[in-house]
């Protein structure tokens, strides 16, 4: 019997082991794909909501835009890979793929916390006037979808 938990656990170990070996050498994607809206939202819809909740949106939108917009010229849609783009997969362009994600991430560790502590003092008309700005800019990436098809 304790051998069977032993050979269970010295499997499991190894299972674990191979898939984030599989993880790590993933081809990553551009543009993060955590960067995506649920959803997009009316002036009505937004007023009807508390401070808290526009809060939220707010720093949601922020962070999509922050992962999308300095990638357009390449791609603009999560999920698309280097190797997608005939950019060659080797060292040093996930060296340089991987060092701008960590400052993407520490850029916006800062701004979230920032944002957490001084737009709860904001105007609620100006949440919502924010929040409707940055979802028409969003939006406004599949007109520049289309631009660049033609």
């Amino acid at each position: 019997m304790k051998s069977k938990i032993i050979l269970l656990g010295v499997l499991f170990l190894m299972a674990t082991g191979a898939i984030s070996a599989q993880a790590k050498n993933a081809p990553r994607s551009i543009i993060s794909t955590t960067a995506l809206i649920r959803k997009y939202h009316d002036q009505k819809e937004l007023s009807g909501m508390q401070k808290g909740e526009l809060l939220e949106l707010y720093i949601e939108r922020i962070k999509v835009l922050v992962k999308t917009l300095p990638y357009i010229a390449l791609v603009t849609k999560p999920g698309v890979t280097m190797a997608d783009l005939g950019i060659p997969d080797d060292g040093v362009h996930k060296k340089i793929l991987e060092s701008q994600a960590a400052g993407t991430t520490t850029f916006l560790d800062t701004t979230v916390e920032f944002q957490r502590k001084m737009m709860p003092y904001s105007d609620k008309g100006n949440l919502v006037a924010a929040i409707l700005f940055y979802e028409n800019t969003l939006k406004s990436l599949h007109e520049f979808n289309e631009l660049n098809e033609m």
